[in-house]
């Protein structure tokens, strides 16, 4: 099963046609979005397949899904955010399940203590064979308990740092590969899930 992330970069980033691009392209399974806006939901008109779009709370975009296979309506899950004033608006997490594998569509937040928090609270809502993928906004080492880092190791972001990730549990990873970044300041990253052995 083929799963691409990419975070648009909503300031003027990817758009409908370099999404529908890069569906040509690669013919994913599962193509994962953050900093999506709803208007997204037009690129079935170019690629057909189904979108689903995740609005996020006091924020101009959100996480969005496309896949070309019918799925069960996605749910989400709230992920814990800080009580600090000045704090940003709560971070949600898109969960999907696809061809029997529960997936966690997520944009962390860039405190290093908080978005393994979030982290976590996205794990315990996945069941089985299970992927969690989306911009960590992490840096340095991720434990996850059940799950291992299964994404490739280069740089994911303009700026030279790795924050888009993939962590699996029960799936075996093939060809982990960062893809051109076009417009956005994020790289896709790109998948091939397996169940394990």
């Amino acid at each position: 099963m083929k799963v691409i992330s990419w975070n648009l970069w909503h300031r003027g980033g990817a758009v409908r046609d370099h999404l529908a691009a890069l569906v040509e392209a690669e013919r994913p399974d599962l193509l994962l979005m953050q900093e999506a806006k709803s208007s997204l939901a037009h690129l079935t008109d170019l690629v057909g397949g189904h979108f689903h779009f995740l609005p996020l709370p006091k924020r101009v975009y959100g996480l969005g899904a496309w896949t070309p296979h019918d799925i069960p309506e996605p749910s989400f899950v709230e992920l814990p955010s800080s009580n600090l004033p000045g704090r940003v608006p709560p971070r949600l997490a898109q969960l999907l399940r696809v061809k029997a594998i529960d997936f966690a569509n997520v944009h962390l937040s860039h405190g290093q203590l908080l978005n393994r928090r979030q982290l976590r609270t996205a794990a315990d809502r996945l069941h089985g064979p299970a992927a969690i993928i989306g911009d960590y906004n992490a840096v340095g080492q991720i434990r996850l308990q059940g799950f291992h880092d299964a994404g490739p190791r280069e740089r994911t972001h303009k700026y030279r740092t790795r924050l888009d990730r993939c962590f699996v549990r029960q799936l075996h990873c093939n060809h982990p590969t960062v893809l051109d970044r076009g417009p956005s300041d994020h790289h896709p990253i790109r998948m091939e899930l397996a169940p394990a052995p």
